[in-house]
């Protein structure tokens, strides 16, 4: 039976004989084949196909008896209008986007509808492979291969440590000195954070960072910043909310490409930085 709050549905079902998956999941979830539908359409159906759980989009696919179907039904998440990302530069073989703040780098298990990888595929009608994520709370600059072979090198020069990145972050207070090197481990793995003070504010006391990191823990600028007493404005997690994002923004990614057998360097065009 499936589990319910408020308009919260999640189900697992194998089917008994062949029919549509959304007369299948109308008929176990009670939903209307419209919410189905477009809950189909947003990612938040999925199916095993070869020992693979997959999304399943089309309504009027027909399954065979023993198909089994997940849904993951929350209408908060499948309500929501996703931020428009910007193309950047194009590569063919990987692109470069803007992300925005409140956009996520890939979809959950409740859809995807809100996610930069499925509005890419949206977009530019190509397959999207993950090379590297970015906060939903945070903004910036974003890789997106596609094909396989790119996904594969690209991803490379980042476990290598071989992709310079550097953000911007606007934090509470101003650190001193102006130039630092934060090298706390997190999670019992060696990290590593510069950061230089590029305008202090005293009227609202805080500063304008430009980060750089060696290292890709989970929240690793967000958690080093707090660490030494400089939370990033608006970083609920490891600060206090605002009234605005969280003021934390990738600027620049600077690489030897494998692709293109040359150095190439990427950067945010300056209305669009955190100012």
């Amino acid at each position: 039976m499936p589990e319910r709050s408020a308009m919260k549905v999640t189900l697992d079902l194998t089917l008994d004989q062949r029919q549509t998956a959304v007369d299948a999941l109308s008929a176990a979830s009670g939903l209307p084949k419209s919410r189905i539908k477009d809950a189909m359409t947003k990612g938040a159906c999925w199916t095993f196909r070869k020992g693979r759980q997959l999304r399943l989009r089309r309504a009027k696919q027909e399954l065979d008896a023993g198909t089994r179907l997940l849904l993951y039904y929350d209408s908060a998440v499948l309500e929501r209008t996703p931020p428009e990302p910007t193309l950047l530069a194009d590569q063919r073989r990987y692109t470069v986007w803007f992300k925005p703040h409140g956009l996520l780098t890939q979809g959950s298990q409740w859809g995807d509808h809100c996610s930069l990888l499925r509005r890419v595929e949206q977009s530019l009608k190509r397959p999207v492979f993950l090379v590297h994520r970015l906060d939903a709370e945070a903004a910036g600059l974003v890789l997106i291969a596609h094909d396989r072979q790119a996904a594969g090198a690209l991803s490379r020069r980042f476990a290598e440590r071989t992709m310079s990145k550097i953000y911007r972050a606007r934090v509470q207070g101003i650190p001193e000195p102006a130039e630092q090197r934060l090298d706390a481990p997190l999670d019992g793995k060696p990290a590593r954070t510069w950061l230089r003070l590029l305008r202090a504010e005293t009227d609202t006391d805080t500063s304008v960072l430009e980060v750089r990191i060696e290292t890709g823990r989970k929240h690793q600028i967000r958690r080093h910043l707090a660490g030494i007493g400089h939370p990033i404005v608006g970083d609920r997690v490891y600060g206090t909310a605002a009234s605005v994002p969280m003021q934390l923004m990738a600027v620049r990614l600077s690489f030897t490409c494998p692709l293109l057998g040359r150095p190439v360097d990427y950067g945010l065009p300056d209305e669009q930085r955190l100012q």
